[in-house]
């Protein structure tokens, strides 16, 4: 479980870079007007990919670590925040992703591409923002 924590932890940096870039890159395209190209295409599938290994690698650890039997203990902030805050943000972001790129491929303009991936997955990145267990936030929580 130490191997998993560990690569959850540390696949999150890879996984935020590439996330703000696949932002960064639709509101330039988006404001430039430029055609939606296959890079394009590839940065929402590892986009998208990335979100689902994150997530798959969470729901072992929520489990595999027994962070559901937080919710018994309401009080204690820390088992609170991976049992019901962590978890439900990261669901919430993980919807909102998958919808974006959903709603991405079934459009048909190129800026109407770019929009969209920068709406949806912005608003994921907030919410995945707040959700993670940050050192400054959660006693123990470490950057990897």
């Amino acid at each position: 479980m130490e191997i998993l924590k560990h690569t959850h932890s540390g696949l999150r940096w890879i996984f935020l870079l590439i996330i703000i870039f696949a932002i960064v890159n639709a509101f330039r395209k988006w404001k430039s007007g430029e055609k939606y190209s296959t890079k394009d295409k590839l940065i929402g599938i590892l986009a998208i990919s990335l979100t689902h290994t994150q997530a798959l690698l969470g729901f072992i650890l929520y489990f595999g670590k027994g962070f559901y039997k937080g919710f018994s203990d309401m009080g204690d902030r820390v088992a609170r925040f991976y049992a019901v805050e962590h978890l439900i943000g990261m669901l919430l972001a993980i919807v909102l992703i998958t919808i974006g790129h959903s709603k991405v491929k079934k459009a048909i303009k190129d800026k109407a591409k770019f929009r969209k991936t920068f709406v949806w997955f912005s608003i994921a990145l907030l919410i995945i923002l707040i959700s993670i267990p940050w050192p400054f936030i959660i006693t123990g929580a470490g950057l990897y």
